[in-house]
Parts: structure tokens; C-alpha cells; sequence
């Protein structure tokens, strides 16, 4: 192909410029604070639109452009044509054999809320927004990138006919018919080959949906088949609480190796976010961010940016309505405890709803004198699973009460 698809990849940006077109805020204009209060209120949904990179936003770009590149050179490689020459012939057959290699997956694990989809999302659209890559000698489409969820149930069907679906919207595509009309087996071929042909990277959303689930390890095979099948980059993203399961088994560890943010700093990045956050007021009297705001928004989002935003909009809405005017550690207490109350309320409703229900007596019998203190302290300096090692050094035991 002589590097027509990789002509068309745009330039790899970094450092200011990088930061700069990431950038999304607002047209705002301070004599906003004039209009009615509807009109602020309105406004004030703005905040929502505000993307403020930080380092976190910076690695997912690089990573994604990386992946793209990677797997757009491999498709220009000769060997391509071997492999697409293979799944054309072997896409009945439940066992495939990559030969273009796929050790391509990775990941990107933080805490919930910390603005993983959103990194995601901003980074796909500064790389290729909605466009696809094309080539006319010979005829070629792709899609640089396709975004998924991982099913609630973890079903391998339902994804695969997902990724069917996401690429037939951007491509123009009829895949689709012909996919559902295949088996599980069949079906994870068929969409070897397409990714082979039509794909650049693939993104599963939510994959901490296949902890504990009875598909999950079915759900990672499918993937893993699907990467050494066809070569591309297979990116996935989730919690923490996705780590454990995929650091049970040698063949999946390796797989895990990416990025992860498993706890916000009281850094420079969230200063930053939130001095640039706390600029957008529409209230009557406007108040310079300082230090002590940013104090309490950390200690009260444990410095979660989505939930900086949602404090930060639920105050100034708070005090535009109460015709307080004007922000302060009073009415970020107000609207915290608000949103706290909401929390509260849905907690005891749903203890009321059990209280009925049957109860269970829960007993362990320590070993030996072993308490739980000691296996922390043990885990910690041997760096060992806690988990671990309180099933095999604890017995529990569940005993029904009428």
C-alpha cells in the first residue's frame, strides 16, 4: 500500500499545543452575572461541556494515537495479506492462529468518575473525530476507532454483534444482517476478519463488568482471539476493582499493562483544574478562586473532577435560586449536604426494605489467635493479597436466623 494509510494519520501533537487543542471551555462572558435568573440558570449547564485536560488526558492521547499507529502499520504490512487470505478461509473454524501477532492490548484502569471516558472520547476526536480512513487502489475503509461497552452480563454475543453494529454506523456498513445470523463460534471469525479489514483500535468500556461474572473468562477469550486474529489494538477500560481479577492468571496479567489512576492527588493537575473551573460564575457577585475553595472541594470529591463539577454547578444553582448571589464555603456545605441528604435517604429506604427479610448470623473462627491486623501487616510487608490470605487462614460460617 505504500503508506496510503498512513499518510492519512494526522500529526502526532504533544506538549502545549497538545493541551491546547484538547482544551474545551465555554463562551463565557463575565456580564452574564447581569441577565435573569433564568437565563443563568440555563447558562450554568455550560459547565458540563468544560473539558480541562490534565496528565491523565495527555497519556490516553498518547496511547490511542500509539495503538492507532501500530496497528494502521500493520495493515500496510505484507503480511496482512496472508492473514486476511487465512480468516477468509478459516472463519467457520471455532480455533484461529494470528500470524501478524497480537500482544496489542492494554489498558487504562482509575476510579470511577475520575474522567477516563471522557479522556477517551476528547482523544478520539482531536485523533480523527468522525472521519475514517480510505484508500481507492485498492478500495479500503476504516475505522480508526470503535468504541464498545462490555455488556452487564458479559455476553461474547452480544458484544461482538455491538462491535457489528458500531462499525456498520461509521462505515456506511451491512455487516450486521449477516452477523446475526451466526453461532457464538462463527461469529467471533466473522469479526476477526472485519476488524482485520475495517478496524484500528477497539475500545471495551466497562470491562469490570466480567468480575464475578459466570462469562467473564469467555468474555477475555473472545478478546484475546479477536487480537490474535486480526492484529489490531484491543484497548480496555474499567476500575480498580477489574485489577485482581485480571492479575489471577499469568495469561491475563500480561494484558493488563497500561495505564491506571487508582487515587487523585492534591497536585498541581486538580489545582489547576479547579482554578480554571471556579472562573466560570454566574452568579450576581463573583468571587476569586482561592486556595481555601479548592481545599473543600478536594476534601469533599476526594478529588473526583466529576464530582468537583457536580458540587461546583450544585452551588452556584443553589445560590442563584436562594438569592444568596455569591459563593461561599456556606453554600458548598449546603449543597453538599443537600446532595449527601439524597444519598442518606436512599440508603434507609433500602435498609427498610430488608428488614423483614431473613437474617443471617455470620461467625469466624480465628486460627491460632490470628487476628485480621496481623494478615494486613503481613500482606503489606510480603506484599501479598489480603483477600487470600484471610480464606486460607479463616473459617466462615453462615448460619440462617428465622
Amino acid at each position: 500500500m505504500n503508506g496510503k494509510l498512513l499518510s492519512q494519520l494526522p500529526d502526532f501533537l504533544c506538549e502545549n499545543e497538545l493541551v491546547e487543542r484538547l482544551k474545551i471551555l465555554p463562551n463565557y462572558n463575565i456580564n452574564i452575572a447581569n441577565e435573569t435568573m433564568p437565563t443563568r440558570l440555563l447558562a450554568l449547564s455550560e459547565l458540563y461541556d468544560i473539558y480541562i485536560p490534565s496528565q491523565l488526558s495527555v497519556d490516553v492521547y498518547n496511547k490511542l494515537y500509539m495503538a492507532l499507529l501500530r496497528s494502521i502499520k500493520k495493515k500496510e504490512n505484507d503480511m496482512m495479506v496472508k492473514q486476511q487470505r487465512i480468516e477468509n478461509t478459516t472463519n467457520t473454524i471455532q480455533t484461529y492462529n494470528g500470524i501478524i501477532g497480537g500482544a496489542d492490548s492494554f489498558t487504562i484502569i482509575g476510579v470511577s468518575g475520575i474522567g477516563k471516558s471522557s479522556a477517551i472520547t476528547r482523544a478520539i476526536s482531536l485523533i480523527f473525530g468522525n472521519h475514517f480512513i480510505e484508500t481507492t487502489d485498492p478500495y479500503q475503509r476504516i475505522a480508526p476507532f470503535i468504541l464498545v461497552q462490555c455488556p452487564f452480563d458479559s455476553s461474547v454475543k452480544s458484544l461482538l454483534l455491538e462491535i457489528v453494529r458500531i462499525l456498520d454506523a461509521t462505515l456506511d456498513g451491512d455487516y450486521l444482517q449477516v452477523a446475526q445470523r451466526y453461532t457464538t463460534d462463527r461469529l467471533i471469525g466473522f469479526v476477526s476478519q472485519i476488524c482485520l479489514n475495517h478496524v484500528g483500535v477497539l475500545i471495551v468500556d466497562e470491562i469490570q463488568n466480567v468480575v464475578n461474572n459466570k462469562n467473564g473468562d469467555k468474555l477475555i477469550g473472545a478478546l484475546t482471539q479477536i487480537i490474535n486474529s486480526s492484529g489490531i489494538s484491543v484497548c480496555m477500560v474499567g476500575t480498580p476493582e477489574c485489577l485482581h481479577w485480571f492479575e489471577s492468571a499469568p495469561h491475563l496479567e500480561r494484558r493488563t499493562i497500561g495505564l491506571r489512576y487508582l487515587q487523585t492527588d492534591y497536585d498541581d493537575d486538580f489545582i489547576h483544574f479547579c482554578k480554571n473551573l471556579l472562573k466560570f460564575q454566574y452568579v450576581q457577585q463573583y468571587t476569586e478562586p482561592s486556595e481555601k475553595f479548592i481545599n473543600w472541594l478536594y476534601a469533599h470529591s476526594n478529588g473526583v473532577t466529576s464530582t468537583v463539577v457536580s458540587l461546583f454547578y450544585r452551588a452556584q444553582e443553589l445560590a442563584i435560586m436562594s438569592n444568596t448571589e455569591k459563593l461561599s464555603i456556606d453554600i458548598f456545605n449546603a449543597s453538599y449536604n443537600g446532595l449527601m441528604s439524597m444519598q442518606v435517604e436512599k440508603v434507609q429506604k433500602k435498609n427498610s426494605q430488608t428488614v423483614n427479610k431473613s437474617h443471617k448470623k455470620i461467625t469466624i473462627h480465628h486460627s491460632n489467635g490470628v487476628n485480621i491486623a496481623d494478615l494486613y501487616n503481613y500482606s503489606q510487608s510480603n506484599n501479598y493479597d489480603l483477600l487470600t490470605l484471610i480464606k486460607n487462614t479463616f473459617t466462615v460460617e453462615e448460619v440462617e436466623i428465622c
